[in-house]
């Protein structure tokens, strides 16, 4: 298999993750759908990354729908999802709020860095800076109540959802989000990046 995207993508640095935490074999391709837009439609008209190409041939899209699809591949005993209905139920919440906060923060870096200024919609980009803001409320709140793992044998790809995005957000909106305001977000995070799986997957 190839995955194919950048890895200060957290949609592609949480599968890239993910796939390791399953012991799946996979080759990293490196390819921007903005610097290299050319070479990825050759891979994928759809240009969307991530993009898994599986050995067969056939691309699979969607960083969710990628990880439904690699955890039928995990052999004995190593799994990403839960298999109880009581921690399904947290898994999905911790994953929606982590992933909106992705969307939100990639939404804000797009307009600042794809957008002329003069174009910017200030109206817009507050209310996106809201959305982001009460993910993050919400998942503090979540972690403040229960913990989260940092043993590397219970991470799941909840826990690592959480922690590709926070750091995300903290790479290219500090000064939006700030680390004092969410210190169980911010100490699960640091946490998470000094596992030998994080450190291998670096954000650049």
């Amino acid at each position: 298999m190839k995955l194919i995207g950048m890895l200060d993508s957290p949609y592609v640095r949480r599968v890239a993750i993910c796939l390791k935490l399953l012991k799946l074999d996979f080759e990293h391709e490196s390819i921007s759908v903005f610097r290299t837009y050319d070479e990825f439609k050759k891979i994928n008209p759809v240009v969307k990354a991530p993009t898994l190409v599986l050995d067969d041939g056939q691309r699979v899209m969607d960083s969710t729908v990628i990880l439904q699809y690699v955890a039928t591949l995990a052999g004995p005993g190593e799994r990403i999802f839960p298999t109880r209905p009581e921690h399904w139920k947290r898994a999905a919440r911790l994953t929606g709020l982590a992933l909106a906060a992705c969307e939100k923060s990639v939404q804000i870096v797009y307009e600042r860095n794809l957008r002329p200024a003069e174009k910017q919609h200030a109206p817009w980009v507050d209310r996106v800076t809201e959305q982001l803001l009460a993910a993050y409320r919400e998942l503090e709140q979540d972690l403040a109540a229960a913990a989260l793992p940092i043993e590397p044998g219970r991470f799941g790809a909840a826990d690592v959802s959480v922690a590709v995005a926070w750091n995300f957000t903290q790479m290219f909106l500090p000064e939006i989000v700030a680390k004092a305001a969410y210190p169980h977000l911010q100490a699960f995070s640091e946490s998470a990046e000094q596992l030998p799986v994080f450190v291998s997957t670096p954000a650049v």
